[in-house]
């Protein structure tokens, strides 16, 4: 397997009794989740997804980490927020006013 150019990693607020607790599941991290996949896809972009357990970072929830980068963004609480990180990674920037980290 190739390692792909973009990972993104979605809060889906797992604990590790596997039960989805926390802002950024009660946000609607999880119903992003097809969205994002179909917009990777939609654009080309060489890129995986991977929903996660809780990142510790509620204050911000939900939230999209893009590695290698190591680019954390907040409150990605919409197909528009999405479309807008997304974007930035097309055109090779970062989604400043969204970062968290």
């Amino acid at each position: 397997m190739e390692k792909p150019e973009y990972h993104l990693f979605v809060c889906a607020s797992f604990r590790a009794d596997g039960d989805p607790k926390g802002v950024c599941h009660k946000k609607g991290s999880v119903p992003l989740l097809p969205y994002i996949e179909n917009e990777i896809l939609d654009r080309g972009l060489d890129a995986q997804i991977t929903s996660t357990g809780c990142m510790k970072a509620c204050d911000h929830g939900p939230v999209m980490v893009v590695q290698p980068q190591g680019l954390w963004y907040g409150k990605v609480e919409s197909e528009d927020v999405v479309d807008e990180i997304l974007d930035a990674l097309e055109d090779g920037e970062v989604a400043d006013n969204l970062r968290i980290a």
